[in-house]
């Protein structure tokens, strides 16, 4: 049995453990890549197109809002993978909903961007 850690070896764990899921997610998911790429773009234009400061914000967590939903996605897939790689019915419908999860980021950041800039 592990030991859990707390207090400040706790945080530097968890640290550790979410740059590795980043790093991972990097290496092997184009689409994180792509959005990723994505927000190296529209950050700084959120940071200097004559917006409020709300609005401004609005911007870059729709972007994060899609991030996150790619690592849960993700995720999902792996998890289902590692159970099976066979084609069954309750694996493929949790990977498309993840997939639709991400579908719904996306509309939502792009009606976010519309709504404030056009």
């Amino acid at each position: 049995m592990t030991s859990k850690h707390t207090g400040f070896p706790r945080l530097y764990f968890a640290t550790i453990f979410s740059l590795k899921g980043l790093k991972a997610a990097f290496q092997s998911e184009s689409a994180f890549r792509q959005e990723l790429a994505a927000m190296v773009i529209l950050i700084p234009i959120a940071c200097y197109v004559d917006i409020s400061l709300v609005e401004r914000l609005m911007l870059i967590m729709s972007l994060f809002i899609v991030l996150i939903t790619e690592l849960l996605n993700s995720a999902v897939e792996a998890l289902a993978d590692r159970v099976s790689s066979e084609i069954h019915v309750l694996i493929a419908k949790a990977k498309d909903i993840g997939s639709a999860a991400v579908f719904v980021s996306l509309i939502l950041a792009a009606i976010v961007w519309g709504s404030i800039l056009l």
